[in-house]
């Protein structure tokens, strides 16, 4: 998925965010006018991504080359001519793949839809296509039409389906984009290929498979903006109901798609979605065993849900058509969390109390959902900015009462009569009467001596000088993209990034400082500056940044600092003299002392 990001990550990469400034980023990339079937999208939360092709068949190796990181780009990973990758397809029979046990593992994990690959950029088509022979039904022992029997499994199950469609880049055709190993970019007819190719295939996506929930593009490229208008005019025409997805191109899709495994790092508000790997690739790869768990899957699901999105979470079969063993484990135990944590998650939108020590926030009329990841060590858990009259608060899987108090504006709810569980997201509800507050960025972050750690991030920082704060991209390999939100810019003492924190219980800190620095910012000299008092530090070397290389990240402990009482301090940390960039800050650390 490397080069689908490539045209997104031109907006997103070094984009400054102000505190009010993500939404309108977004604003300039997804269509003004809601489309009129999107509430069931916003509603549904949870996606099935599955990325499906010959490359499941090569499992990331090629000519005896192991290959990591994308499996879906091993043709231009291994610069693989057109006809030896053709002849690929005389070797894929995925005998093993049944569309029942598929939309099943979607049923039971809590899937809401699903998205197939049908058709990526190595221009597979894996559906029975007129357009070419260059499909799962002409070029393949297999001689059968996997999506006809999909589609109707999940649509039995009440799940929404939908197909993947790389409109652009298709390496197997001359006039296709990006394959330059084989074809001279220079000569290339690229609305030829839309005209013969790409749009006569989605005619039939949206013609021969039913009502289709989305349409899925990628990496658009080789047309203007009236021309793509067109282009989704030309197919709004056969399914005026289904959604296209921003990657359509030039702002004109129906919901918005962030990069590849990238979250927010604040509420969004509109129809959106993150899309992540379940291990390491979008297609199969034998060798890439690097799965998630059930328990970050769920952590993750709450944490795209506490921003007001949807988590479309990616699976790769093999070559046969099977679903790798740890993604229909750790999907199935994710479903058995949702059977009874759902109400949290579905048809929920963003939390309005900004990420805690202890978790993040969803809510719905009259609730707010507390997803407790980590418990305070005095079982009494501190929300703060929560001044509504409340009626009960409760743990949402047996409904048990708990007792609480507000003071000061703040709510505190005592986790005493609660079980100790391992479960990666306890999940409380809060009913209040009256509106809800509006989501406050520039509220304290909270600090407590209840955690191992407390967490500070960049987007919480207020800027001076020339510093600003920036979603930075990178790869720690082909395909690996992260996503990371720094304060940028810091070469001067007045370019500083100042944090206001909230500090629940006095006592020592740790306070550690988490950054990239190249070797051309490292031994410079910083400060710390906290309640009268200055810390000097020095810079230490991590990484070159570079989009195509890592990003390495360290933390550097600073200062023990005593809070002598609860309440509110500034923590500002700057350059001490004028020089290179500072380094890259990622946030801060609390660490308490015990």
């Amino acid at each position: 998925m490397k080069l689908r990001l490539a045209v997104l990550a031109l907006a997103i990469t070094g984009y400054c965010y102000a505190q009010q400034g993500m939404e309108e980023m977004w604003d300039k990339s997804s269509m003004a006018k809601e489309h009129p079937n999107i509430q069931w999208f916003k509603e549904a939360k949870f996606g099935l991504f599955i990325h499906w092709g010959l490359y499941s068949q090569l499992a990331g190796t090629w000519d005896g080359k192991h290959y990591y990181g994308s499996g879906e780009w091993i043709m231009h990973q291994a610069k693989i001519p057109v006809n030896r990758y053709r002849e690929v397809a005389g070797s894929f029979n995925p005998v093993n793949f049944n569309a029942d046990e598929w939309a099943q593992l979607a049923k039971d994990a809590g899937i809401k839809y699903m998205v197939i690959t049908a058709k990526h950029h190595e221009g597979f088509s894996m559906f029975d296509s007129r357009v070419t022979d260059f499909d799962i039904m002409d070029a393949t022992p297999y001689k059968k039409d996997p999506m006809k029997a999909l589609a109707a499994a999940t649509r039995k199950r009440g799940i929404q389906f939908g197909f993947y469609y790389s409109q652009f880049q298709d390496w197997y055709e001359p006039n296709g984009g990006r394959n330059t190993w084989d074809f001279d970019e220079s000569k290339k007819d690229y609305q030829q290929y839309y005209r013969q190719k790409a749009i006569p295939q989605l005619k039939e996506l949206l013609t021969n498979y039913g009502p289709l929930g989305i349409v899925w593009f990628d990496t658009p490229g080789g047309m203007t903006k009236e021309q793509t208008q067109a282009f989704i005019d030309e197919l709004r025409v056969l399914q005026p109901q289904s959604l296209f997805s921003s990657r359509v191109g030039q702002g004109l899709g129906d919901y918005k798609d962030f990069g590849d495994s990238e979250v927010p790092p604040v509420p969004i508000k509109g129809a959106w979605e993150s899309i992540y790997t379940h291990n390491d690739s979008w297609g199969y790869i034998a060798h890439d065993m690097n799965f998630k768990s059930a328990h970050e899957i769920i952590r993750l699901l709450s944490n795209v849900a506490s921003k007001g999105g949807n988590l479309m979470l990616n699976v790769g079969p093999d070559g046969k058509g099977n679903i790798p063993y740890y993604s229909i484990k750790y999907l199935k135990e994710t479903g058995v969390w949702l059977q009874k944590n759902g109400e949290s998650i579905y048809a929920s939108t963003a939390g309005w109390i900004p990420a805690q020590p202890w978790g993040v926030t969803t809510s719905k009329p009259g609730k707010l959902f507390l997803h407790v990841w980590d418990r305070p060590e005095n079982e009494l858990l501190l929300v703060p900015g929560f001044s509504n009259a409340i009626t009960k608060v409760y743990a949402l899987t047996d409904k048990k009462p708990l007792s609480f108090q507000q003071r000061d504006g703040d709510l505190i709810v005592n986790m005493n009569a609660l079980p100790e569980t391992h479960t990666p997201d306890k999940v409380l509800v809060v009913e209040y009467k009256g509106t809800p507050p509006a989501y406050n960025a520039a509220a304290p972050v909270t600090v407590s001596a209840q955690y191992a750690a407390n967490n500070v991030e960049a987007i919480f920082a207020k800027t001076g000088g020339a510093s600003k704060i920036e979603s930075l991209t990178y790869s720690h390999y082909f395909g690996d993209w992260k996503h990371t939100t720094c304060v940028t810019g810091m070469q001067s003492p007045e370019d500083a990034a100042t944090f206001t924190v909230r500090i629940a219980d006095p006592g020592d800190y740790k306070l550690i400082l988490e950054y990239a620095c190249p070797q051309e910012s490292a031994k410079q000299e910083g400060r710390l500056e906290v309640d009268g008092e200055t810390y000097m530090f020095r810079t230490l070397r991590t990484s070159e940044f570079d989009k195509s290389a890592p990003l390495l990240f360290i933390k550097h402990p600073v200062t023990i600092f005593r809070a002598k009482k609860a309440g509110v301090y500034t923590i500002r940390v700057s350059p001490y003299r004028q020089g290179k960039e500072l380094f890259k800050l990622k946030g801060m650390i609390a660490e308490p002392l015990k």
